[in-house]
């Protein structure tokens, strides 16, 4: 597509015949293109981020919560930015047409028109890099390249999730950006943010948190793994196929629990970290429904998605819990 008709595509408006929606239909439309549901992934890496700095500090200061409240906001919205990109390219690429259930559906349904994503873009993109700016001015001057690095490589990984030309989240790279964006950057920078300080020791715990959003992620596309295909969208799913995108799946929480029970184990978390085990039946359900799948429509999974968040809601608050418990 050139970049003429990408940018027609993207300043459609609503159907001419599309009825006028009252305020609080509105309110809907975009609360529903927004996607509440998903922002446990942005609030518990910046919880776990306050956590090392109360083990850090034995304490957290109005000035820290201060920042903590700005990050949360600037994570919201960076996380929204992703959510309209998502389904404002995915639309115009023809990714989430037909039978695909991916996204809000919030243009395919008529509530809300490529060009209003467009302009919420335009307009949500400064706001967020305005936020970041507010705290990396506050930071000392030596850290402030880092973390403005930080910062721009987050928001253009969420508008290039699926946007051209980059559109990582369509070469199978989607969970890595992920892991690397919600635990890696948000984690390390925020711990800097409110410490003053790099303490190398925040990589360590944005290690399984990164995996565990990217979990999150990862299992939301399996029940797209055939219409993906179709659509010529490559994930890390369709490209194993179904018997390994399912093995993968077996082994992916484990896995976590695992780098979780070793930071117990070296004393950056306390005893607390073991109860995320109590997700396990959630983990176990999950697994039995894609067993269930076995080789057929998979499309039902995604009833099941909410199996997945509750796994990350209750494993991170057992890691927020033990890290400042520690």
């Amino acid at each position: 597509m050139t970049c003429r008709a990408l940018l027609r595509a993207a300043w459609q408006p609503r159907p001419a015949d599309a009825p006028p929606l009252p305020p609080r239909a509105k309110f809907r439309a975009w609360r529903q293109a927004c996607r509440p549901p998903f922002f446990i992934t942005a609030a518990i890496p910046v919880l776990l981020a306050l956590a090392f700095a109360f083990q850090t500090q034995g304490a957290v200061s109005p000035r820290q919560w201060g920042i903590w409240g700005l990050l949360l906001l600037g994570c919201f919205m960076g996380l929204t930015i992703a959510n309209f990109a998502n389904d404002l390219f995915d639309h115009i690429l023809g990714v989430d047409g037909g039978d695909n259930i991916g996204g809000s559906r919030v243009i395919q349904s008529g509530l809300i028109s490529p060009r209003q994503l467009s302009v919420a873009l335009l307009l949500l993109t400064p706001a967020t890099l305005a936020v970041g700016g507010l705290l990396i001015c506050g930071a000392p001057a030596p850290l402030r390249p880092g973390l403005w690095a930080a910062s721009l490589f987050a928001v253009a990984s969420a508008v290039f999730y699926v946007a051209p030309p980059i559109r990582y989240g369509h070469r199978a790279l989607g969970e890595l950006f992920v892991c690397c964006n919600m635990g890696f950057i948000i984690v390390g920078a925020s711990s800097v943010l409110l410490l003053g300080r790099f303490d190398p020791r925040s990589l360590a715990l944005a290690l399984p948190v990164g995996l565990m959003v990217a979990g999150v992620l990862y299992y939301q596309s399996l029940p797209e793994i055939d219409t993906d295909a179709a659509a010529g969208k490559r994930t890390l799913a369709n490209c194993l196929g179904k018997p390994r995108a399912a093995f993968l799946f077996t082994l992916w929480w484990p896995t976590v629990w695992v780098l979780l029970g070793n930071l117990w184990a070296v004393g950056l978390a306390g005893w607390p970290v073991a109860l995320a085990l109590l997700t396990l039946p959630l983990y176990l359900r999950a697994r039995a429904h894609i067993a269930a799948a076995g080789q057929g429509d998979w499309l039902p999974l995604d009833n099941h998605g909410a199996l997945v968040r509750l796994c990350y809601l209750g494993s991170g608050l057992a890691l927020i819990i033990g890290v400042a418990a520690a």
